[in-house]
Formats: C-alpha cells, structure tokens, sequence
C-alpha cells in the first residue's frame, strides 16, 4: 500500500517511503544504512510520548539498540540554545561520521536535527521520519535545514540531504484537525503552482483524506513529495526553480514574523493564506484571471483553512510594517524582493518586477477586511 519516490541527485541520492506502518518497518528499512547496529534519535517531547515507542520496537525488531533526546515542542525550539544543546548530546553519544541520527517528528524537529547533523563532525548521515502532514509533504524533503534568528525564520542553515525519509501515513490520525489542516496548506501550495489536475483532485478528494481516508492520504502525500522531488532535483540549492516552492511564503514568513512564531499562526495556514495573497496579486497586475483568486479561496474555506488576515487573532503592523519584514526574506536579492505570482492554477513562476504599491494595495485591502 506504500509508495516509494526516488530523489535522485547522484551519490545523494534517497527514497522518500510513503504509506501505513511505516514505524513497524523501520528496523529493516535503516539497517542497511548502518554500519554498526545502533542509532540515536531526536523527537520533541509531544511527539516522543506519542512515536518514540512504536520507533523503538521497529527499530528492535531488526536487533537495532536506540538512545533519545527530547527537546522541547514548538518553534521556539529552532534556535541557537537548542541547536547547542543537540549537537553537545549528539558528541556525548558517541555519534561517529558513518552513523544514522534520526529525526522524529514535525518540521521543527526535521530542521534542526537535520543541521546539527550537518555540522557535527562536518556531517553526518541523518533520516527523516516525519510525523506531522507538513513535514511529510515539504520540510523532510530536499535537505533544508536550519534554525530561525531574531531576523526572520530560517535564515542560519545548510543543505544537508537525508539518507532516507519514512513518511508513515498512519501517525497522522494523531494529529489535532487544527495541525493537520496547517500542513494542508503544503499540500494545496503543490496544486497552486505547478499540477491543475492535482488541485481538481484535491477540490473532489481533500475533505476525506481530512477526514481520514488512507488510499487519499497516501495519494495526496505522494504526489506532493513527487512535486517535490523533481524539483528539487533540477535545482537543489534553489538558484531557480525550486524557488517555486515558496509560492505563498513570501507574505507567510512575513506574517510568522509579525504573529512571533506563535500559536496564533501556524507556518501552513500562513502558506494557505499567502497563497491566496498571490493569486490577488497576481489577478491585479493582470498575470490570471479575476475569478482565479476566488477559486483558491473558495477550496480552502471549503477546507476550514484560514484564508484572509481577518483569520489572526490579535494586532498586526500597517501594510508598511508587513512590507518591511517581506523584505526581510531569504529571496531578496541585490535588494529586490522575489515572487511567485501566477498566470493560473498549476502556472507559477518567480518575478522581482512586481511594483511595491501594487503589494502596498493588496495588503491594505486585507488588512482593511479585519
């Protein structure tokens, strides 16, 4: 019942499992990875009550022994303290270059585990088991890693690609709905920029995969990943197309920052609502049609997203506030701000010639709507 995607970028290359049960097979799928019949584990301390166990026996069942550390759940925990923390854990562990250091869990977990296993000792082999629908559909692929700065989010990291990434449909009935539909809005990003037959798909299919169905979850999941994959296999290091990826992220981060990476705005509603920002945008500068951005929102107030800035709780900064801290992005270059726009669903494409009033217009709208 599992799908396997192939991420082929040369001796780097990996597979990315998808399906049920994934935790079970855990033990015979790292062990061929191994050298010496052991792991270290890092989860965060919500994710470890619930997986750590289930990991573990996989992990037994193919005579493989597993130490752990727990950090702390939230992004708060993508920060120099912890990062710190980790590698530390990791040298007093005796972790050595030709073993496996495992992260096991959300996004969160994924980035950091990922770049302290890029630093330590210059790099060593990490696998990814995500357990949230986000991590699985966009953070455990492709290799970004990192932590978040006072700056903005994300902005201290590495490439570092894992060895092997076991996305095990099953652990997501354990999420709250709330966390769940966060990590739709990834999901949807996929459609939205580059597969109008995957966003059909999703407008008949997504309410019962949400609702639990296993063969759309396993479906959504994969194709996401496949998107994904090839991709990141044209462009790696996001010098073109993988900057695709970020459709929706340059008013999300944006956002992130404005909410302090709180609870008040989880990273994929703040996608799902960038996203709806984009296609506005790119329906004013006459790049799509006027009833495209329409589309997009009626399919994620279908979903229970959370679509307009009226959606966050709380204070926001003028449009002049949120334009500055867009220009705080990572695509900003030689001091101009990047975007994806589109001419359509499944048609995106970066562009710098976007006229700062035009961004100054759309978000004085929204924030006008609150």
């Amino acid at each position: 019942m599992s799908d396997i995607i192939h991420v082929p970028l040369g001796t780097r290359a990996y597979d990315v499992h998808v399906g049920p049960g994934l935790l079970a097979r855990s033990g015979a799928l790292i062990a061929p990875l191994l050298r010496r019949k052991r792991v270290v584990v890092v989860t965060d301390e919500a994710v470890g009550e619930l997986h750590l166990e289930g990991l573990r026996a996989g992990l037994t069942s193919s005579g493989i022994d597993m130490t752990s550390l727990a950090l702390p759940p939230g992004e708060a925990t993508k920060c120099w303290a912890q990062l710190e923390r980790t590698t530390e854990w990791l040298l007093e562990a005796q972790v050595e270059r030709g073993d496996i250091v495992i992260a096991l869990g959300g996004g969160v977990v994924g980035d950091l585990v990922g770049f302290a296993a890029a630093i330590l000792r210059r790099g060593v082999r990490f696998v990814q088991v995500p357990t949230s629908l986000l991590a699985q559909v966009d953070s455990s692929v492709g290799g970004k890693t990192g932590i978040n700065s006072v700056k903005g989010k994300n902005l201290i990291g590495a490439f570092h690609q894992p060895s092997l990434v076991l996305a095990d449909t099953d652990v997501l009935a354990t999420l709250k709905s709330r966390d769940f539909l966060a990590g739709y809005g990834e999901v949807v990003k996929y459609g939205l920029l580059g597969d109008a037959t995957f966003f059909d798909w999703l407008e008949g299919n997504a309410p019962a995969m949400a609702a639990g169905n296993m063969p759309a979850r396993i479906h959504a999941v994969a194709r996401s990943v496949q998107m994904k994959a090839e991709i990141v296999a044209r462009d790696e290091t996001e010098q073109g197309d993988r900057a695709l990826l970020n459709l929706g992220h340059t008013f999300c981060h944006a956002l992130e920052a404005a909410t302090g990476y709180s609870d008040r705005l989880l990273h994929g509603e703040g996608v799902a609502i960038g996203c709806a920002l984009a296609f506005e945008l790119s329906a004013r500068l006459g790049l799509c049609a006027q009833e495209t951005p329409s589309r997009v929102r009626a399919h994620l107030r279908d979903m229970k997203m959370k679509v307009d800035l009226s959606d966050i709780k709380g204070e926001l900064p003028d449009s002049n506030g949120l334009l500055t801290l867009m220009e705080q992005d990572k695509k900003v270059q030689e001091g101009q701000m990047h975007f994806v726009l589109a001419r359509g669903i499944g048609e995106a494409f970066v562009t710098s010639d976007v006229p700062k009033k035009a961004v100054i217009s759309v978000l004085e709208d929204a924030l006008a709507a609150r």
